[in-house]
């Protein structure tokens, strides 16, 4: 029987070869954490390598991302599709084991790490969903939703100002269930850490509501599989438990200093720690032993196997209920949504109500909270602005004394029923927020969204990005677009943010012009299963436009007005493609046009992202080739020359602090201005 010093070592091994062999990687942090994993993923975690998608798995976060041989040593070990020969091609072309952990790619992998301190952050959303799924569907008797979260992170995590974020909300939300690991090893690339990073540490978890365990010797598997076992008996707090350890743990000259960080240990070096370490075998070989001691297949399987007995009973008891479970942990939504999205848009087509889009974006919220139990809202501390709370998302809240997630009451029809908050206040902690969604969205079972006002999304911009990356359902609701939101000034008034956003890859960005556009936008944000939305909101109010065909608003951008329906019974000369709220400034300079016998097209272009997807048939329909292009928009005009343009009518300096309505004529954005930029392209043709 192979011993956990030997466990740990086939970690070390695998590390340094695979590292040593790709002449790239981070061998140091892998080395130093292999006792702690030997004690959680020998010791205590609950998974199963034959299906990682087992709804009840504990999920397993290296937030420090860079020590991605350690997970990949895990999984390959345990018994996950993933091959040695995987490992022998770490962070080469498309391999299932890349420089990073990355969600989707390798089975196992519960959410991409990379940027540091999103990981942790992640972990905080994953055990969040978990609570909140056991609050709604477990039963006396049924205890379907019953896992841990377990999360590794290191000093260069607890530096990021964004786990300062996700650290005081898992202590706000009482998250007993998550359980952070924290490798205290005082060295990062730069070397000691201690000139730099003096913090309290544990000093400072505690002051966020967390249970602190240790320090212990990360090194000590039993000392760190009790530590563990303590954590999961904490009822009403998250736990921290400290392991101090060395980098590059078992090599004689690189244990403890900053070379055992980002770089290969040396052929030489490598010979020496086997020597040092007592591994006596060729790269990339693990002794049978070690395999069968590792191998987590079969009690993954028995675990599994335990908890469908007890799924099939609570199926057996609560039908419905089961049902609700199995869909959302799948990501369907349900059969009489496509109905539900029809009516709402055809509602705001027949109601042609005058409101601010943020406004509308509640509306169409209304409708859907009320049909779609899995949608999670929350707003960083700007919920009267951001208008993402609704009668059915009441504000969730924890029991000081238990944890629990406490139960209010909500009218549902002519009843009042008791249910949990579903509309979280992240406070000002946008980042936090948005990298929160992401771990909600990977653990399934919810659709998270979550507002601020567009500017700050600069601060949330990164954890978009890793939505974008791991091809996750989450939707931004990002209020006040642009120098609409008036005597706020520059610093809140969004110039580039909405071409910024649009440069993600993945990312599907809408600005609706009115209540069915944004209607639209949501029914689409919500049909996707497989890119993050960004719905880009305005403050001011926003009259309905009349509509020739409801249908193709879906599809990125359609034919809003032709010279016809404004009296002119030539065919179009040019084509005005507009955004938001500058879609009526559009259609007015039609009318401004066509009194002069000048007939232009008017094309609302809510989604470019979308638009861009389509076909070139549809393409060329929308947009004509033999027709100039004038784009109007709020925003830099550098984004839109790719469409062709002849002009655009855009901003590209900061904004002002003055009413909405002196900025919008300051800045040229006038029916009169869009139709004298027309006449000009049109001269210049």
């Amino acid at each position: 029987m192979a011993n956990s010093q030997q466990m740990a070592n086939a970690i070390r091994a695998l590390a340094m070869d695979a590292v040593q062999q790709a002449n790239s990687g981070h061998p140091g942090a892998p080395m130093g954490m292999a006792d702690m994993a030997v004690a959680l993923w020998g010791r205590h975690l609950k998974h199963n390598p034959a299906n990682p998608q087992w709804p009840d798995r504990d999920r397993f976060v290296l937030s420090n991302g860079h020590a991605s041989m350690l997970l990949y040593a895990l999984l390959h070990l345990t018994g996950y599709d993933l091959p040695v020969e995987e490992l022998k091609h770490f962070r080469k072309l498309h391999s299932r084991t890349a420089g990073h952990p990355e969600h989707g790619i390798t089975p196992g992998v519960e959410t991409t790490t990379g940027p540091l301190g999103q990981g942790i952050t992640n972990a905080v959303g994953f055990a969040l969903a978990e609570k909140l799924l056991a609050r709604e569907f477990n039963r006396d008797g049924h205890q379907i939703v019953d896992h841990h979260t377990y999360a590794f992170l290191g000093d260069g995590c607890l530096m990021e100002g964004i786990s300062q974020e996700a650290l005081s909300l898992a202590g706000a939300w009482k998250l007993n269930k998550l359980i952070a690991l924290y490798d205290d090893n005082g060295i990062s690339i730069d070397g000691q850490v201690a000139p730099w990073f003096i913090d309290d540490t544990p000093a400072r978890l505690r002051a966020c509501g967390w249970n602190v365990i240790g320090p212990v010797d990360g090194h000590d598997v039993e000392a760190v599989a009790d530590a563990i076992a303590l954590a999961k008996s904490s009822q009403d707090k998250p736990s921290f438990i400290v392991c101090k350890t060395a980098i590059g743990r078992g090599s004689p000259n690189r244990a403890n200093t900053a070379k055992a960080h980002g770089e290969p240990l040396g052929a030489d070096e490598i010979t020496l720690t086997r020597n040092a370490i007592g591994w006596s075998h060729a790269p990339f070989e693990i002794p049978a032993e070690v395999y069968a001691e590792w191998d987590g297949k079969q009690q993954g399987t028995q675990m599994e196997a335990e908890w469908q007995q007890r799924f099939d009973a609570y199926a057996s008891a609560h039908p419905e209920l089961a049902f609700e479970f199995t869909r959302r942990m799948a990501g369907d939504l349900p059969k009489h949504f496509a109905q539900v999205a029809v009516d709402l848009v055809v509602g705001a087509h027949t109601s042609a109500q005058t409101v601010a889009s943020r406004k509308a974006s509640q509306m169409a919220l209304e409708v859907f909270t009320a049909q779609l139990p899995e949608l999670l809202g929350g707003s960083a501390d700007l919920t009267g602005s951001n208008l993402t709370n609704t009668k059915s998302t009441p504000a969730l809240r924890m029991d000081p004394d238990t944890g629990d997630v406490m139960q209010v009451e909500v009218a549902v029809g002519d009843q009042t029923v008791h249910v949990g908050g579903r509309h979280i206040n992240y406070g000002v902690r946008e980042f936090g927020m948005a990298a929160v969604m992401n771990g909600i969205a990977l653990h399934g079972g919810f659709i998270p969204y979550g507002g601020t006002f567009l500017t700050f999304s600069d601060y949330s911009r990164n954890a978009i990005r890793m939505a974008a990356l791991m091809k996750q359902r989450v939707i931004h609701v990002f209020t006040h677009d642009s120098i609409g939101l008036g005597e706020d000034g520059p610093t809140h008034q969004s110039i580039e943010h909405a071409a910024s956003l649009r440069l993600i890859p993945g990312l599907d960005v809408w600005r609706p012009a009115d209540t069915v556009e944004t209607a639209v936008a949501w029914s689409v944000a919500l049909s996707n299963r497989d890119r993050p939305t960004a719905l880009l909101l305005s403050r001011q109010n926003l009259a309905y436009l009349p509509k020739r065909d409801l249908g193709d608003i879906s599809r990125g951008a359609y034919i809003l007005s032709e010279p016809q329906d404004v009296g002119l019974k030539k065919k179009a000369q040019a084509v005005i493609i507009a955004t938001g709220s500058e879609v009526q400034l559009a259609v007015a300079a039609q009318k401004l046009l066509a009194a002069r016998k000048i007939a232009v097209r008017v094309v609302s272009m809510p989604s470019t992202t979308t638009f861009d997807r389509e076909d070139a048939r549809y393409k060329r329909l929308v947009l004509p080739d033999n027709l100039p292009r004038i784009a109007v928009e709020a925003g830099v005009t550098d984004f839109w020359w790719k469409y062709g343009c002849a002009a655009v009518v855009g901003i590209d300096t900061y904004g002002e602090s003055a009413p909405a309505p002196v900025l919008f004529e300051h800045f040229g954005f006038t029916p009169e201005n869009v139709a004298a930029t027309v006449q000009a392209a049109l001269r210049r043709k």
